[in-house]
């Protein structure tokens, strides 16, 4: 069954959604690491507690699991073979652009020849689903 354009669109925006989050859930998460407690259970709701009254996590962490939503509604007309690799291999571009945009280090050229990569063989994969 060939991709719709909206099915496609869906998934571009699941992709965006979930990539760009990624950097800012990694800003957002940054100081977690200094939450100690003893005892397990206490450390696990410590880091829970740090985590939701932090705007900078959570607000990326809705905008990425609002991802979550369009994906789950989007499975009901797109086919899943073709919907989980563009999800998941334009995300990873998505990370890595918005990484470098907030300054991250990305990798260097491996990484822009990874992207080329990804973003060849997601387009061959599209293609040759609107040509079926």
């Amino acid at each position: 069954m060939p991709l719709s354009a909206e099915d496609l669109f869906s998934l571009i925006v699941v992709s965006f959604l979930w990539g760009a989050t990624n950097p800012f859930l990694r800003k957002g998460a940054e100081g977690l690491e200094g939450v100690k407690e003893e005892r397990s259970l206490k450390q696990l709701l410590s880091e829970a507690s740090f985590l939701i009254s932090n705007w900078r996590y959570v607000i990326p962490f809705l905008l990425n699991q609002s991802g979550s939503v369009i994906f789950y509604l989007t499975l009901a007309s797109a086919e899943l073979s073709m919907a989980v690799p563009i999800c998941n291999s334009l995300a990873l571009v998505f990370t890595m652009v918005t990484g470098k945009v907030l300054g991250e280090n990305i990798g260097g050229g491996r990484a822009v020849l990874g992207l080329f990569l990804t973003t060849l063989g997601i387009s061959i994969c599209v293609a040759s689903s609107v040509n079926d």
